[in-house]
């Protein structure tokens, strides 16, 4: 700022002075040019005269070594190129110097014609006049003197250049403009010493301005020298103290506050301590019951009653599935936010994940009249499989449930120059109205379902998606409008195809997600109901759950030891039991919980007993933990078909060994 004002100064002051300065100088330089021209031009004109004066005797007597003499020191003059003298008839009596007329008549028409030769040469001509005196005889009073009549006999000419002319002016034009200039130069010397000067006390106010921006409160004393700002220096020194005071208060009371905020901070962490603790311990014992009942109902569906009794069953046991599935809905939410989802990101095939999406929403398109397309492509993307197909399962059954006529399509095609791909979900349904669009991401928001219509779902299918996609780095748009259907849209990056045989996560993700989706839906499959036959050891320290499990699995002809500690399991394989499947809870006693269980038991027996663990729990460690064990992990409240799912699997795995047992031993027998 300041050196903005000096330089305004400094322009100030200067613009005046070279005006009157340029001014100054093309002045003089006008009046001596011209001076010079004139005198220039005088000179030439007087030399012509002397010769014309010199060689009228040369002419009139014919005397040409007189005329040679006068020309020639004509010839010495500066400036003169070129001198020649022509009698009467214009006939060339002598010339000095360079000349190349031969006749007067050319030299007059040069003459005549201002004729500017190269080099600034101009040809200057006179005539020679002969003049007569009048003589006064003294003897003869009264008589005077006439004066004399000249009579042209000859003619001079000179060819005069403006070399000296020119010498001067440019001389004269060199000396101006230094002269200028150095007028100019001491004049910003003269004008910057002044505007340091006065800008001297402009600074140091506008330096103590900005320390007293910078936090610098520091009253400082006042110049010595002459300053005409010196009392706004003196305010700036109170304001300065002003202001120094304010901030000691402010910094005691933000001091005060953050005290304050601290404890509170606190108190909030030990509040969310304290509701997450208690969350944790309602979400246990809150599935703990609905578990137990899930599987009570389940048993008292196989139980011979009447039509009526039935129907009251059958309305407990969508009752109980409507709150497992609010119950799945809230742990999935809770496992995102926890950060205790596992991500699996690997090469996945679009064309075999639509497949599934549309395999497990066939059946309620066509219950609808919808037409349901899907158009995969052959493009892998790069995502993990199981999130993936929840995300777009989750908005093609959003799809199917909100589209009342038309047709539900799910298409790929490449965008980004083809390095990513893009899924759409389109359906002909009600579409959403822009007011919508930014609030239907969050949990439990549901479009025209004040009334929490169960059939409509809990509201919280796209906020799972959005989660999801978060979580991987996908994104997901959206475009809809009131009648003219919806179209969310998930972002995926391409990825090569993989090695042939190392799809083989996707292929058993999609077997199992087969396997489940028949039993959610209730197909009946003779497979499926045929009894178990196993001996199955269960550990579930509620003894609700316990009774619950041990009563479910023996309608499934199973033999059960149902025991509520690790002890008592202990106790019933040294008693003889020997179990070929584990079902146990993952919290069992203090100090023990279910992997502990499982590791012992596989211990004792000798071998790794097929073994299922169920917890009420979905933190990242546990399912890694499960896995490394090679456990089935179900979350509670477990369904019963699910449960019946994972047993049947398990009592597969033992006949396998069986079967590769026998077929060895008998190989061995057969053996030579």
């Amino acid at each position: 700022m300041v050196n903005m004002l000096r330089s305004r100064l400094l322009h100030a002051a200067l613009v005046p002075v070279v005006v009157v300065v340029v001014t100054l100088i093309t002045v003089f330089l006008n009046v001596r040019l011209d001076d010079l021209k004139a005198a220039h031009q005088q000179r030439g004109t007087l030399l012509l005269r002397q010769l014309a004066l010199g060689s009228e005797y040369g002419v009139f007597s014919g005397n040409q070594a007189s005329l040679q003499a006068v020309a020639l020191e004509i010839r010495k003059h500066p400036d003169v190129r070129g001198v020649a003298v022509f009698d009467a008839s214009g006939a060339l009596l002598v010339t000095a110097g360079a000349w190349a007329a031969t006749n007067y008549s050319q030299v007059a028409q040069a003459a005549a014609a201002s004729a500017v030769h190269e080099r600034g040469v101009k040809t200057l001509t006179a005539a020679i006049a002969a003049h007569k005196v009048s003589l006064e005889d003294v003897f003869y009073g009264g008589l005077t003197g006439m004066p004399g009549q000249a009579v042209a006999q000859g003619y001079v000419a000179l060819e005069f250049s403006d070399d000296s002319h020119q010498a001067l002016a440019h001389q004269l034009l060199f000396w101006s403009v230094a002269l200028g200039l150095l007028g100019i130069a001491l004049a910003w010397l003269i004008a910057d010493r002044l505007s340091r000067r006065v800008m001297r006390p402009v600074f140091r106010v506008s330096q103590r301005i900005a320390q007293i921006g910078a936090g610098d409160f520091t009253v400082q004393p006042p110049s010595t020298a002459p300053d005409p700002l010196a009392a706004l220096q003196l305010g700036l020194n109170a304001m300065a103290q002003q202001l120094r005071m304010g901030r000691d208060a402010l910094e005691q009371r933000v001091a005060q506050v953050t005290q304050e905020l601290r404890l509170k901070k606190e108190e909030a962490e030990l509040a969310t301590a304290a509701k997450s603790r208690f969350l944790a311990a309602a979400s246990h014992d809150l599935r703990q019951p609905t578990h137990a009942l899930g599987m009570l109902i389940a048993r008292l569906g196989q139980l011979p009653m009447n039509d009526s009794v039935r129907d009251v069953v059958r309305n407990v046991a969508l009752a109980v599935k409507a709150t497992q599935d609010l119950l799945d809905a809230l742990l999935d939410v809770s496992r995102f936010d926890a950060g205790a989802v596992e991500v699996n990101v690997q090469p996945v095939n679009l064309a075999l994940l639509l497949a599934q999406v549309e395999f497990n929403l066939a059946a309620s398109a066509q219950a609808k009249g919808l037409r349901l397309h899907v158009r995969p492509g052959p493009q892998w993307v790069l995502s993990d499989a199981v999130l993936l197909q929840r995300m777009v399962m989750n908005l093609a059954h959003n799809a199917v449930r909100y589209t009342e006529r038309g047709t539900v399509l799910l298409a790929c095609r490449p965008v980004g120059g083809g390095q990513r791909v893009r899924i759409d979900v389109l359906d002909s349904g009600i579409g959403i109205s822009p007011a919508h669009q930014t609030r239907i991401f969050q949990e439990f928001y549901q479009v025209a379902n004040a009334q929490r219509d169960r059939s409509y779902g809990l509201g919280l299918g796209l906020s799972i998606v959005d989660r999801g996609a978060r979580l991987l780095g996908h994104a997901v748009e959206l475009r809809s409008a009131p009648g003219c259907g919806t179209r969310f849209s998930i972002t995926v990056p391409i990825a090569a195809p993989p090695v042939p045989g190392d799809d083989r996560t996707q292929e058993r993700w999609r077997e199992d997600d087969h396997k489940r989706y028949h039993h959610d839906h209730d197909h009946d499959h003779d497979h499926d109901h045929a009894p178990l036959c196993a001996r199955v050891l269960v550990i579930e320290d509620d003894a609700l759950s316990l009774n619950a499990l041990e009563t479910l699995l023996g309608s499934w002809g199973c033999q059960v030891r149902a025991v509520p500690d690790l002890p008592q399991a202990l106790q019933a394989l040294h008693g003889g039991f020997a179990p070929e499947m584990l079902v146990s809870d993952y919290r069992i006693g203090e100090g023990v919980n279910g992997l502990d269980a499982i590791a012992s038991l596989r211990a004792l027996a000798g071998f790794a007993v097929p073994a299922c663990l169920i917890s009420g729990d979905a933190h990242a460690e546990l399912i890694a933990a499960a896995s490394a064990l090679k456990l089935k992990l179900l979350h509670k409240p477990v369904r019963p078909e699910q449960l019946r799912l994972v047993l049947r699997e398990l009592v597969d795995e033992v006949v396998g060994e069986v079967v590769d047992e026998v077929v060895g031993e008998l190989v061995g027998e057969n053996a030579p």
